[in-house]
């Protein structure tokens, strides 16, 4: 197999471990020291591999349904770009945002950067406004 199938191999495997909730299996497929970073996240910098689990467990906590999806995936050198879906309901608080308990179906965009069959990086960007607007957070006028 290419190294460019196996990243890509990495990275569906990565979505899998996050679906099921398999922090063991997640934390086998990204470096110690993984970093992700995101404008949309108020330009939040996650630095390492505890941290992606914790915020992800939160995330679960305002969507425990939640599921992503890998919509395309375009592989180059030791990068893997995806456009990933996102479905889940909002039963949980969200932030400073009370339970909605509507469900949120959008799109996020995610680039990784993978060494040695490891992802170490990733650059992950979401329509936030798009999202508070199909949770009930904020009107359509915004």
């Amino acid at each position: 197999m290419s190294t460019i199938e196996a990243n890509k191999r990495v990275v569906r495997d990565f979505v899998d471990a996050v679906n099921g909730r398999d922090w063991h299996g997640l934390r086998r497929l990204i470096s110690v020291s993984f970093k992700r970073t995101s404008l949309a996240a108020g330009g939040s910098t996650i630095s390492s591999a505890d941290e992606l689990v914790d915020f992800l467990e939160r995330e679960f906590v305002s969507f425990p349904d939640a599921q992503e999806s890998i919509d395309d995936m375009i592989a180059e050198a030791d990068r893997v770009a995806v456009r990933h879906g996102f479905h889940g309901l909002q039963s949980g608080p969200m932030g400073s945002y009370p339970p909605s308990h509507r469900v949120l179906a959008s799109t996020y965009l995610a680039i990784y950067r993978l060494e040695h069959g490891k992802i170490v990086e990733a650059w992950a960007e979401w329509d936030n406004l798009h999202a508070l607007h199909a949770l009930g957070h904020r009107s359509a006028d915004l």
